[in-house]
């Protein structure tokens, strides 16, 4: 029989080579099988704390209000009843007349009288007839320059001016009350208080006729020549 082989598909000149690369391979094959590592698988219970949240509770303050007694009661007035006796007369007749027109004629009002004491109390500031030094103004103005002594701390301080005094003119003319509304210092505020007092009655101020107690401004200057 005929065989139809080449030289090229033999196999037996190959078939060394084939071996060693067998033997290769089995080698390979032995060396990582006793190098391979093996290992253990271990479970590893991984252990949960459960951790618990404990939350205070918040007691609410509870305020005990306390029960005050009841305020005692307010004391009895005891009424005293007046007895009147049955024998007295009342008149019941009253007319009246609700029948007025323009023509009716209607008595004057008088108004009540104040009582003198309560005029005499009152201090009036403007008054009908405003009280007055005796001689009128030209008088009071040249018995103050007569009168007044310029104080000698005040002239060695050179102070000059006007000190105001407010006082009472009493019903009877005389002075009263007397105080310093605006002064200068330097004593001039007590030499203008002591020739106020010192000046003679005045004349009463009138309203209605009738003295009263009126209050009085007057500036007392003081100059330097």
């Amino acid at each position: 029989m005929e065989s139809r082989k080449t030289s090229k598909g033999d196999l037996e000149s190959k078939k060394a080579i084939f071996f060693e690369i067998g033997l290769v391979v089995a080698m390979a094959l032995i060396y990582f099988a006793l190098n391979a590592k093996s290992y253990q698988k271990r479970s590893v219970a991984m252990l949960q704390q459960q951790v618990q949240h404990n939350t205070e509770e918040l007691v609410p303050i509870t305020e005990q209000k306390q029960n005050l007694p009841p305020p005692p009661p307010p004391p009895k007035q005891v009424t005293q009843i007046k007895i009147v006796s049955n024998d007295v007369k009342v008149n019941d007749n009253v007319d009246i007349d609700v029948s007025a027109s323009q023509s009716t004629a209607v008595a004057n009002y008088t108004p009540p009288v104040e009582d003198e004491d309560v005029q005499q109390q009152q201090i009036f500031v403007v008054v009908e007839d405003m009280p007055q030094f005796p001689g009128g103004m030209p008088a009071l103005m040249k018995y103050l320059a007569t009168h007044i002594q310029y104080p000698s701390l005040a002239k060695e301080s050179g102070i000059q001016g006007r000190v105001f005094i407010n006082f009472v003119v009493e019903p009877n003319g005389q002075i009263d009350h007397v105080k310093v509304l605006r002064g200068i210092g330097g004593g001039c505020d007590e030499e203008a208080v002591r020739v106020v007092k010192s000046m003679p009655k005045w004349i009463p101020g009138k309203q209605r006729g009738k003295p009263v107690r009126v209050s009085f401004n007057l500036p007392v200057k003081f100059t330097l020549e």
